[in-house]
């Protein structure tokens, strides 16, 4: 077969993971408690107004614009400085990427053992979630220097997906693989978002029964972490090549 077509389906591999960690950072237990609380404070509508059905549909477009601008403001941090950063370090690091690629698995797989809560690393504690705005800045460039706050501060047990999906952009080969795999992560995370605060009280209703299972999102993000630091350690990514080579051969 054409090499080239095991290229893109490799590069489709880490496209895929890049789109799953922004959906597994929204389902982990340091996020999706608290959208509610990120929705009404990005939009300025109280929890009140948010659980009154009659009110949302009212506040829909507010909650909506607010909502996107929230998202922009993260996506702008992830794509324009760590993906573009990613790039940087892969041309300063080229001459070391093997040693540098095998470190960055090491320390990832110890990443997801502390998330699965095997061993405990006390800084990754530390929570930065809300505390760059005690007051949210006014109208919609408010609710993007909120997301541009939120991404600065991203809560620790996010970072160690965040540092995964920096790892193997900045050890890529392909050029400007950092934006676009931050493109997809940033996906991953902005549209359950979005659906969630567009249907904030069907989020809201069925919550509780979601926030039963919080440990096992903590478990699969661990193993989903230990399972890219491995790959990470021994450059294989083929390994996926030849599952989406098997799932979709059409593409050849």
């Amino acid at each position: 077969m054409n090499p080239e077509y095991f290229l893109q389906l490799a590069f489709l591999g880490k496209v895929l993971a890049a789109l799953g960690g922004g959906f597994i950072s929204f389902i982990s237990p340091c996020v999706l408690p608290l959208v509610p609380s990120y929705i009404s404070f990005v939009t300025g509508i109280s929890f009140e107004e948010l659980t009154d059905e009659e009110g949302v549909k009212r506040l829909r477009n507010v909650i909506l614009i607010n909502s996107l601008m929230f998202i922009l403001g993260f996506s702008f941090v992830f794509v324009l400085i760590l993906g573009l950063s990613a790039q940087v370090f892969g041309y300063l690091f080229i001459e070391y990427r093997e040693f540098v690629r095998q470190v960055a698995g090491v320390v990832i797989v110890l990443l997801g053992i502390h998330v699965i809560g095997i061993i405990n690393i006390g800084w990754l504690q530390r929570d930065k979630r809300l505390h760059f705005f005690r007051d949210k800045p006014q109208g919609f460039l408010g609710s993007f220097l909120v997301g541009v706050g939120f991404a600065a501060g991203w809560t620790p047990c996010i970072g160690p997906i965040l540092s995964a999906i920096f790892t193997v952009a900045a050890t890529s080969k392909e050029r400007g693989v950092g934006v676009i795999l931050f493109i997809f992560y940033s996906l991953g995370l902005a549209i359950p978002f979005l659906l969630t605060s567009l249907g904030i009280n069907t989020f809201l209703r069925h919550f509780q029964r979601v926030k039963k299972h919080m440990r096992m999102v903590s478990f699969v993000s661990g193993i989903f972490l230990i399972i890219t630091g491995v790959l990470i350690f021994l450059n294989s990514f083929a390994i996926i090549t030849t599952y989406l080579n098997a799932i979709i051969p059409s593409i050849g």
